[in-house]
């Protein structure tokens, strides 16, 4: 069983950064997939990023790449999201998730998921 709680979110102007954290407990975390997704309001859930276990594999939405980076450190059982340049439709919560296959999280198939964090982008 893996437990996630995310943090970092909270309001920022358009062009601003942010970071997210989701800190993960129980065993074995770099053996899974991490990823974050969104959902705006009135939207579905939207992938934005994951990395594989060891971090040196990561994928990115399209609308994403160049803005937003994620990474991980085992030692500590985190996983982040550094947002920066973000725009009024980065406005969502955000929620981080864990899974076994790196291309199933990707397509949003994951065995786990924390609570969410907002973020809020304003113009």
């Amino acid at each position: 069983q893996v437990q996630l709680v995310e943090s970092g979110g909270g309001l920022v102007q358009a062009g601003g950064s942010l970071r997210l954290s989701c800190a993960a407990s129980g065993r074995h975390f770099s053996s899974y997939v991490m990823g974050w997704f969104r959902q705006a309001p009135g939207k579905g859930r939207e992938f934005v990023a994951a990395i594989n276990g060891k971090g040196d594999s990561t994928d990115y939405a399209d609308s994403m790449k160049g803005r937003f980076t994620i990474s991980r450190d085992n030692a500590k059982n985190t996983v982040y999201l550094q947002m920066n340049s973000l725009k009024p439709e980065d406005t969502a919560v955000y929620y981080c998730n864990a899974g076994s296959d790196f291309w199933a999280v990707v397509a949003g198939s994951y065995d786990y998921w924390g609570q969410g964090t907002q973020v809020t982008v304003s113009s």
